[in-house]
């Protein structure tokens, strides 16, 4: 009797066993899919252009875009300076439109079929920015005003004429300091997978606010403590030898901001300063490293606004760079 009554009882338990076992195998799923952000758009970049190893800056001088508006060429002109400005004087054709607009703007009125879009600021840095944004995103057609408007009439060059400065050029120095060991790549979380949708997410997220504002730095600020910015001198290495700010680091442009190069020895923990000679080349540079992640920003004017007199590389020159065209309101 005492059998028969275990196996009444084991066969109340094994049917539930069963249900139990076969509800935790059907409940099984799988795990998240888990990416390097960074690095998936690293590697995206580079395989689709690679821009700022490849071709940054993007440029054009203001002749070029005032033969192509004499011309009749199939260029457009977007103005990204204030409103106020735009309407005291402008190229002839030009748009304005806002900083934070231009993405928009430039894929809503079809522009990839324009020949040449020019971005123009006031002094080329704030275009320098944008050109950047749009040219990541592929759009190989678009330049910034070299000098902005600073470099198209003696009525807007007020900017480049007082930007200039010698005020640190004694503190310049010729000491070697070398990259970081190369560590983590910033940590994104747009919850994308792929390199096109992360680059987009950050590009959103860049232009919703005051997209300039958050990357630009003065010359002044960064001496009033250098030691709070990893400060990247963006030159060739003979012109770094010349002399750079205290503690800057010398990274070679088109070939240090690779994933197989140097680009991991940039501080995930740091504020990222990078300087070049005019602050345009520069504001390309901190537009891809604040998309990948870096707390980056670029010195407004470079070395023009440093060490004007004695520097090597580009200058901005009065004589030369401020031309006499036409400002239609």
């Amino acid at each position: 009797m005492e059998q028969l009554r275990k196996l009444f009882y084991l066969s109340l338990i094994l049917p539930i066993l069963f249900i139990g076992t076969s509800c935790s195998s059907d409940d099984t799923t799988n795990p998240p899919e888990t990416v390097n952000e960074a690095e998936v758009l690293v590697k995206y970049l580079e395989s689709n252009g690679d821009f700022i190893n490849m071709s940054a800056p993007a440029m054009i001088k203001a002749s070029d875009v005032n033969a192509n508006v004499l011309a009749g060429a199939d260029q457009v002109v977007i103005d990204i300076r204030s409103a106020t400005d735009y309407s005291a004087g402008h190229i002839q054709g030009a748009v304005n439109v806002a900083l934070p607009d231009i993405v928009t703007y430039y894929e809503s009125n079809n522009l990839q079929s324009k020949e040449a879009v020019v971005v123009a600021c006031y002094t080329g840095q704030t275009a320098g920015y944008a050109t950047a944004v749009l040219r990541l995103l592929g759009y190989n057609n678009v330049k910034d005003l070299k000098w902005g408007m600073c470099s198209w009439n003696e009525a807007t060059a007020a900017k480049w004429t007082n930007g200039r400065s010698n005020a640190y050029a004694s503190q310049f120095v010729t000491t070697d300091y070398p990259k970081n060991s190369a560590g983590d790549l910033p940590t994104l979380s747009t919850g994308k997978t792929e390199g096109a949708d992360i680059l987009k997410d950050r590009i959103t997220t860049l232009l919703a606010d005051d997209p300039f504002g958050s990357v630009k730095i003065s010359a002044e600020t960064v001496y009033s403590n250098l030691s709070n910015y990893y400060i990247v001198n963006y030159w060739s290495a003979s012109d770094y030898s010349w002399g750079h700010i205290q503690g800057a680091v010398q990274y070679t442009p088109k070939a240090d901001l690779k994933l197989d190069t140097f680009l991991k020895t940039l501080p995930t923990d740091k504020t990222i300063a990078v300087y070049c000679y005019t602050g345009q080349t520069s504001a390309h540079v901190a537009a891809f490293l604040k998309i990948l992640g870096y707390d980056a920003k670029t010195i407004l004017y470079g070395v023009n606004g440093m060490a004007y007199d004695s520097m090597p590389g580009t200058k901005f020159v009065p004589e030369t760079d401020i031309h006499d065209y036409e400002l239609v309101q």
